[in-house]
């Protein structure tokens, strides 16, 4: 199998924006092309729709990621702790049960949840209710990837602390998280990926993320194709351009390994 390099990447951006022109030519004649794109994106400055749900896309995205690497952070620690000492059962169970409740349930009816039910008497930034909901959705799976992370570190390692006189805390801090984290960077980055892609469901908050700036411009100009697709190609070039730095990073840390 190949390896999926700049050149594919360059590859695919270019079909992308081949398939827009193709998609948009069969749909109008060649007169029409100019006008019609016009009226989506120029026309009364339109295309601020689009860069408007793009930068809330992007503090939605950054800021839900932070929150799930703490929260996924402090849960993966309280589970791997329980399993290997027994202590922090209630912690324990609580931490289970929000994982079992959040990945469970879809992220859409969970936002919707924190929206219309729990914030519906407080007049609150819907910005803000997207990166609570996403944030908390997220911490749900990169928990488990940091715990797969701290699990796979050989148990030797522990018993070596311990041997050492080193306490709990002190082995895990300084020998098994700095090991674990590097391993699970990959993984933390493609969930962060995902995370990107699943905020386009933030309109259902009425929020205006980039999905909803080109649904804006479709209600206007009752012309699907332009602000459609244009949504879609911007949301691929972001998954490609950051697929490139995880497969980046990948290679770094195998090269490291050596």
């Amino acid at each position: 199998m190949k390896k999926f390099n700049d050149k594919h990447i360059k590859h695919i951006l270019l079909m992308s924006l081949l398939l827009f022109s193709v998609f948009s030519l069969t749909a109008c004649s060649t007169n029409d092309f100019s006008e019609k794109f016009y009226d989506n994106f120029i026309k009364e400055q339109r295309y601020r729709y689009i860069l408007e749900g793009l930068g809330n896309t992007f503090i939605i995205t950054i800021l839900a990621g932070l929150i799930g690497v703490f929260l996924g952070f402090i849960l993966a620690v309280i589970r791997v702790t329980h399993d290997k000492k027994g202590n922090l059962k209630l912690l324990n169970l609580i931490a289970k049960l929000y994982l079992t409740v959040i990945r469970g349930t879809p992220v859409m009816v969970q936002l919707m949840i924190i929206y219309y039910v729990i914030f519906a008497s407080v007049n609150i930034n819907k910005v803000l209710v997207a990166v609570i909901g996403f944030g908390l959705n997220s911490a749900a799976y990169v928990a488990e990837i940091i715990r797969s992370g701290i699990t796979s570190i050989d148990v030797g390692q522990f018993e070596a602390g311990h041997s050492l006189g080193l306490k709990y805390s002190t082995v895990m801090v300084n020998i098994i998280l700095p090991q674990a984290l590097k391993n699970v960077l990959p993984a933390l980055a493609n969930e962060f990926i995902t995370l990107l892609k699943e905020t386009s469901i933030s309109g259902y908050i009425g929020l205006s993320d980039l999905t909803r700036g080109g649904m804006i411009i479709r209600s206007i100009t009752y012309e699907a194709l332009f602000p459609l697709l244009l949504v879609a190609i911007i949301y691929l070039v972001l998954v490609v351009g950051l697929s490139s730095l995880v497969s980046k990073l990948e290679r770094s840390l195998k090269k490291n390994e050596r």
